[in-house]
């Protein structure tokens, strides 16, 4: 069913691209496009939510940009307070009078984890305000779950990833694409 949706709102990209985490890819998920369908975005964050019904835990934080919608609508849906941390400066940092109280068990919410990059930011932030991370909900795990928590995706992919240096589609001069929100040079 996800995967259906991703391909109907042309959330599902090919060609070359450069991920947040520094690597290349020949697949990206764009899910923002996804995202923007508000009956779609029910849907495919109720997926996240059947998998954690069992997980307790008091407040949903995601990582801005691709991970506040996630955290809004897992929010909603579960009934829990979300809130986002965003970069100030280049390093993640909770803002707009948001807080976490010591001991509270937080739920990380993201759209798309490959090595987790974002997601760690928004997890050390969490641990430096005292909280206790129970896990990652996302959309889309492409990773190779080689995570230091438990991951509950909607969907799991495999997507070739590259490191730079090792690229097959750069070293064919595929042009490369960075579609994402972090800022890096291509």
């Amino acid at each position: 069913m996800l995967m259906e949706m991703l391909r109907e709102t042309g959330a599902l990209l090919e060609g070359h691209f450069l991920l947040s985490s520094g690597k290349h890819s020949d697949v990206y998920i764009q899910c923002a496009k996804l995202l923007m369908y508000p009956d779609k975005a029910e849907k495919a964050i109720g997926l996240i939510v059947e998998k954690i019904k069992d997980i307790d835990f008091d407040i949903v934080v995601g990582p801005a940009m691709g991970g506040i919608i996630v955290s809004y609508e897992l929010g909603r849906q579960t009934g829990k307070p979300s809130i986002f941390v965003e970069r100030e400066n280049g390093t993640m940092k909770l803002r707009r009078g948001f807080t976490i109280e010591k001991g509270q068990r937080v739920l990380i919410a993201e759209d798309v984890i490959t090595t987790g990059k974002s997601s760690y930011e928004a997890i050390e932030v969490v641990e430096e305000q005292g909280g206790v991370v129970v896990g990652i909900g996302c959309l889309i795990d492409r990773g190779k779950g080689d995570y230091k928590y438990p991951v509950f995706s909607a969907l799991k992919i495999e997507a070739n990833t590259y490191e730079p240096e090792n690229c097959p589609l750069c070293k064919e001069n595929k042009p490369l694409i960075k579609p994402g929100s972090r800022k890096m040079a291509l």
